[in-house]
């Protein structure tokens, strides 16, 4: 058992020293293969600090599977939704974690700081959106146009990206979350004939399937209990909306709106988070400075937020008035944020520095960089890196470790 193993059955807060960017992949994987079926959740400082994790993780651990949560990609109090394909994904992440079996070689669900701060709908909420299609079932076009628009997806003229469906006569084509390529589905009559895979660009069938799970596409999904529940909040939160209001005519008449993503808890009766679609007591791992990005995230939220309620102050409100939300309603706090890690569960964050020695809650990952040869470049002689890389390749050769070469070209 590691270090970091034994950090992860004790529980608490800690820290692992010497786990630079590239090793820490090695030790998540490593870490996720020993946790018997429960999921290590990582939080990362940012989207392109979640990317470069899933490629390490994939090189050191293609065992190991990978579920990625992004956040939106929006700003706070924004009058834009986030982009179809980032919604698609986080749908598709949550549905696996809250309705599908993990595998026992390890799972690491990875996230970032913005996404694990923001609420989203309660698991159960989107599982009963989730829908099981197979060869032979009996559908009526119009009920399976009605199912998609139930589930936010956009018709088009020909599908291109996850959330989009087509209708020419008898063949339908639907682009589900979760999945590479978009869906034909051949129909005879109203049963089911066929289910293919197609290229969207040459629209070739690449493959045929027996079945395939149909997904919600967004987070906000429009029924009559959701629409109610959402005029009923607006009036409460913001009294009697201007007669030309058009995110509550929108939703009142069962109409996608752009941005109405940040009023979501006005259809639901509560939210949840992301760790709540994860087993209890799930343990965490952040990045370096993972909480430093958490402060600055929720300060740059209640920026937004005032900036949003200065301009309404004293002013008449129109089609153009943004009401917003109060932050803790969309977002967790900063005490709300240690409460979830500090409830039962090992939170370890991650840092490239040595331990200070005797310092308590602080285990050695036992990492460190490579050799890099900087020193040996900047002296300017002819041929002196590879001189350098020689005797130093001979030295570790000598003390029996093996070697790997890095480079860029």
């Amino acid at each position: 058992m590691t270090a970091l193993d034994r950090a992860l059955s004790d529980g608490g807060r800690w820290v692992a020293a010497r786990a630079p960017e590239g090793f820490d992949a090695w030790l998540l994987a490593d870490a996720a293969r020993g946790q018997a079926g429960r999921p290590l959740l990582h939080i990362a400082r940012d989207d392109a600090r979640m990317a470069r994790l899933a490629e390490a993780l994939a090189f050191f651990a293609p065992d190991v599977r990978v579920i990625r949560v992004p956040a939106w990609d929006c700003l706070p109090y924004d009058r834009v939704s986030p982009h179809r394909d980032i919604a698609a994904e986080r749908i598709d992440s949550l549905t696996r974690l809250a309705g599908e079996p993990l595998p026992e070689t390890g799972c690491v669900v990875l996230t970032t700081v913005n996404a694990a701060l923001q609420r989203v709908p309660p698991p159960d909420k989107l599982t009963a959106r989730v829908r099981g299609i197979e060869l032979g079932e009996r559908l009526e076009p119009d009920e399976l146009t009605r199912l998609f628009a139930a589930q936010g997806y956009v018709r088009a003229d020909t599908v291109g990206e996850a959330g989009e469906f087509a209708v020419r006569g008898g063949i339908v084509d639907v682009f589900p979350p979760g999945r590479a390529e978009p869906l034909r589905l051949d129909f005879f009559g109203d049963e089911l004939e066929t289910i293919r895979t197609f290229d969207p660009l040459s629209q070739r069938t690449t493959g045929e399937l027996a079945e395939f799970t149909l997904k919600p596409v967004n987070e906000v999904m429009l029924d009559e209990t959701t629409i109610q529940r959402f005029r009923e909040g607006y009036r409460e939160h913001f009294g009697r909306p201007a007669k030309d209001d058009s995110l509550y005519l929108a939703i009142s008449e069962g109409r996608p709106h752009a941005g109405m993503e940040h009023w979501l808890p006005l259809f639901y009766e509560t939210l949840a988070t992301v760790f709540d679609y994860l087993p209890a007591h799930t343990p965490a791992t952040l990045d370096r400075q993972a909480e430093d990005h958490r402060d600055q995230r929720l300060d740059t939220i209640h920026e937004f937020y005032e900036a949003r309620r200065t301009v309404n102050r004293g002013g008449e409100l129109t089609s153009g008035t943004y009401n917003p939300l109060p932050p803790e309603q969309l977002y967790l706090t900063a005490e709300a944020w240690d409460s979830v890690l500090d409830d039962g569960r090992a939170a370890i964050s991650l840092s490239p520095f040595a331990a200070p020695s005797q310092a308590p809650h602080i285990l050695d990952a036992g990492g460190r960089p490579g050799h890099e040869f900087a020193a040996a470049r900047k002296k300017g002689e002819e041929g002196e890196p590879y001189v350098t890389l020689r005797t130093t390749i001979r030295e570790d050769q000598k003390a029996g470790r093996r070697v790997a070469i890095a480079g860029y070209t």
